[in-house]
Order: structure tokens, then C-alpha cells, then sequence
């Protein structure tokens, strides 16, 4: 397998993973929030916070996986980057509001560390890695 195979993998997976939690936060609202890392979860109109996390992670999922199909490999990797906020946020959010070290750390931060690795993995791809620099001829702009 090569680099550029595991790389495809990871964005996948970065990809899939806001995916099913945007989902779930959307679709299953009293427990998707069990492994987020805060208690007690909102009550009333704080539940729009579900709606929010949700639609947040959908647009995530949507980006990374529009950027791979276009072959944008060295754009992903900055949104990517970027994105990496997001988990990181999710971290200070559980350690400030009374969750566990244990849960910002193996859910949040492990997370970051994914998606950190991932973004390296595209950013440093050589061009030799990308099908158009093995031989494929580029064709002159139309006059």
C-alpha cells in the first residue's frame, strides 16, 4: 500500500467520522451526546445545541469528501488542517465545563491527532504522488 493509498484512507476516515457523528448528533439526540464528555447534557431550547453540532459536522464531511473527489488533495490537506480547531475546541469545551481529562484526551484530542496526521500526510505529498505528474500529459489551454 502506498503513502498516497494510506492518505486517501485517512481523509476518508476523517471524512466518515464527522459524517456518522453529525449524523448522529441529528438523528439520535438523547445518545449521541453520551460519549461527547459533558454532563449534564441541555435541557429546552440548550438542545438546539444537538442541531448545531450536527449540521457543523455534516458541512465538515461534505468538504473533506467534495475536496477528495476533485482530486483537490493539496487544498484538503489546509481544510484539514484547519479543521483540526474543531476537535481541539471540543477538548477545552469538555475540560472547561466539568468533563474528564480521560474523555478530552481519548476522544477529542485522539481525534485531533487523526486528523493533524492526516493533514501532514496530504500537505507533504510529493508531486510524484499525484496521477498527474506520473505521465498523464496536460493539455494546452484553448486559445
Amino acid at each position: 500500500m502506498t503513502k498516497r493509498h494510506i492518505t486517501t484512507s485517512l481523509a476518508l476516515l476523517t471524512g466518515a467520522a464527522v459524517l456518522f457523528f453529525g449524523l448522529n448528533f441529528l438523528l439520535n439526540p438523547d445518545g449521541a451526546p453520551d460519549g461527547f464528555g459533558i454532563e449534564p447534557w441541555p435541557q429546552g431550547n440548550a438542545a438546539g445545541y444537538f442541531v448545531v453540532k450536527g449540521v457543523r459536522d455534516l458541512a465538515v464531511a461534505a468538504t473533506v469528501f467534495l475536496l477528495l473527489a476533485r482530486g483537490q488533495r493539496r487544498t484538503l490537506g489546509w481544510v484539514v488542517l484547519i479543521d483540526a480547531i474543531l476537535p481541539l475546541g471540543d477538548a477545552l469545551a469538555v475540560l472547561t465545563h466539568g468533563g474528564s481529562l480521560t474523555t478530552a484526551l481519548s476522544v477529542h484530542i485522539s481525534a485531533a491527532s487523526v486528523v493533524l496526521l492526516t493533514a501532514v500526510m496530504l500537505l507533504t505529498e510529493r508531486s510524484a504522488d499525484r496521477p498527474e505528474a506520473r505521465g498523464a500529459v496536460r493539455q494546452p489551454a484553448a486559445r
